[in-house]
């Protein structure tokens, strides 16, 4: 069988794991897994999940998205150095005023986030063009689309990559080639719990009263129900990649979580942007009992709705 080769970013928790372990537990066998990851002393649980898969249709590589030489290594191992469908999720998160966060710390966001993913394409596109064949799949966000309270700096490294992965589609047409980006709205990861503590720990001292209160009674506050209400779990957002990836034309867009869908809606639907801005405005500060009411009813919806998924994208699956 000639099985195509995955190779994917972020692996050791996640929906990075999560991604990995569903690909290669195929029971058609239809794919050869690389799942990587910046520090192989952190695989336990990758290994532990992968089970009997594990040198069969898995194998574990070490790849840091911020280090050129590495994704290199990494690409250089593959036999024939190919690669059909490269999956960038490895990430970082960052919650908070603006002006509590360092210049630096913000640059670790966007060099993760984004130029991660043009590092690995800039080595595996090239090939992926040669051949006229490949699926650039992006573990994007509902934030590259609309912006949140309190997330900018991640929100923007998100707008980056929408926007770099909208241009990139243009020239990929060209090549047959195709680009996905798979957008999540809350996931309830590790990689969630970690931003949230994070966000305990900041220092507000350089934030005025009125931020600092907004961030900690609003945002903080509300940080928990609105995961528990609105939040996938990172095997959901594998299952609704997988079904992209075995489309024989997989969309561009998809949305893996139906309930937060209305939220993006606003944006399309007033051209002057005044429409979703106002909107949160008044959930947030306004109106506390329309917005515990709306996630109750979210809830509801949620319990009705079960773990079935929904139909996807505009093709057909293999």
């Amino acid at each position: 069988m000639n099985q195509k080769v995955v190779l994917i970013t972020g692996c050791s928790s996640g929906i990075g794991l999560a991604l990995a372990t569903r690909i290669a537990k195929d029971e058609k066998k239809r794919f050869m897994v690389y799942a990587t990851m910046r520090n192989l002393s952190k695989g336990e649980a990758l290994v532990e999940a992968a089970g009997r898969t594990l040198g069969r249709t898995m194998e574990i590589k070490q790849l840091d998205v911020c280090n050129e030489d590495s994704i290199k290594a990494c690409v250089d191992s593959l036999p024939e150095r190919r690669v059909d469908i490269l999956i960038s999720n490895a990430g970082m998160g960052m919650i908070g005023p603006i002006e509590c966060q360092s210049i630096d710390d913000m640059r670790s966001v966007m060099d993760t986030n984004f130029f991660g993913l043009v590092r690995l394409l800039k080595e595996i596109l090239p090939d992926m063009k040669r051949r006229k064949k490949g699926h650039i799949v992006v573990i994007s966000s509902v934030m590259g689309i609309q912006g949140i309270l309190f997330n900018d700096i991640y929100a923007a490294s998100k707008f980056a990559v929408e926007g770099f992965c909208e241009s990139l589609a243009v020239q990929a047409l060209r090549f047959n080639l195709n680009i996905s980006l798979i957008e999540p709205g809350p996931v309830i990861t590790e990689f969630e719990r970690k931003v949230y503590d994070e966000g305990l720990k900041t220092d507000l001292s350089k934030a005025d009263k009125v931020t600092a209160d907004m961030f900690t009674n609003i945002y903080l506050k509300n940080y928990k129900q609105i995961f528990e209400t609105l939040g996938q779990s990172a095997d959901d957002v594998a299952e609704h990649t997988f079904k992209i990836i075995t489309m024989e034309n997989p969309p561009f867009r998809h949305q893996t979580n139906t309930l937060y869908t209305p939220m993006t809606t606003l944006k399309y639907a007033d051209p002057n942007g005044d429409l979703p801005i106002d909107t949160f405005y008044k959930m947030v500060f306004e109106h506390d009992k329309v917005f515990n009411a709306s996630l109750n009813f979210l809830k509801l919806l949620r319990w009705r709705k079960g773990a079935a998924l929904t139909g996807i994208g505009r093709g057909s699956t293999n």
